[in-house]
C-alpha cells in the first residue's frame, strides 16, 4: 500500500462518518522534534503516539499523550494495571496497524480489524477544542475537532481509555 493509499483510506472513512477534518502537507517528519516546524501554523493539541507491546507480547497498546510530555513507562504499567510495556516492533506496528515507523496515528486504527489494539489516550491532549494526527503517513497532518475525534474513536471499536498521565521521569 502507498502513502497515498494510506492517507486515503483515512479520509474515505472519515467521510463516510461525515466528520470535519483539515490536512496540512509537509515533508516527511519521524519525531515530534521534525514536526514541530511545520506544526506552528496548526491550531490545537499536538500529540506523540506511542505504538508498545506487553512483555508476553500478547497485548497492544496505542498511548497518546502531548507531544512534550515525557512517558515513564514503568509507571504507565503500574498505575494502569498493565504487564511491563516496550516498544512495538516494526513488524508488528503493521501487522496491527498497517503502519510504518514515524507515522503511528490514531487513525491506524481503522486497519486493526480484529479490534485487539486498546488505547490510553491523555486528557489533556483534548483540552484545546482540536486534535492533530497522521492520516498514516508522516507528510501530513490531519486536523480535526475533538468532538469528532471521539466520535472517530467511538467508531472503530476498539476500547478506549480517556485518562491522566502524569509528568514522570
Amino acid at each position: 500500500m502507498t502513502d497515498e493509499d494510506r492517507a486515503q483510506k483515512v479520509f474515505d472513512a472519515l467521510d463516510a462518518m461525515d466528520l470535519k477534518y483539515e490536512v496540512f502537507s509537509h515533508p516527511p517528519v519521524a519525531t515530534v522534534e521534525e514536526a514541530k516546524d511545520h506544526w506552528d501554523h496548526i491550531r490545537g493539541s499536538k500529540a506523540k503516539n506511542l505504538f508498545v507491546r506487553d512483555q508476553k507480547g500478547k497485548k497492544h497498546y496505542l498511548i497518546v499523550l502531548e507531544q512534550d510530555k515525557p512517558l515513564n513507562m514503568k509507571w504507565f504499567s503500574e498505575h494502569f494495571g498493565l504487564d511491563k510495556l516496550s516498544f512495538a516492533s516494526p513488524e508488528r506496528m503493521e501487522k496491527y496497524l498497517g503502519l510504518q515507523p514515524g507515522s503511528v496515528s490514531p487513525f491506524g486504527l481503522i486497519n486493526d480489524a480484529n479490534k485487539v489494539v486498546v488505547v490510553y489516550i491523555d486528557e489533556e491532549i483534548m483540552n484545546e477544542g482540536y486534535v492533530n494526527f497522521h492520516p498514516n503517513v508522516n507528510t501530513m497532518t490531519l486536523n480535526m475537532a475533538c468532538e469528532d475525534f471521539k466520535n472517530f474513536l467511538k467508531a472503530t471499536g476498539n476500547k478506549v481509555h480517556f485518562v491522566t498521565i502524569h509528568m514522570s521521569v
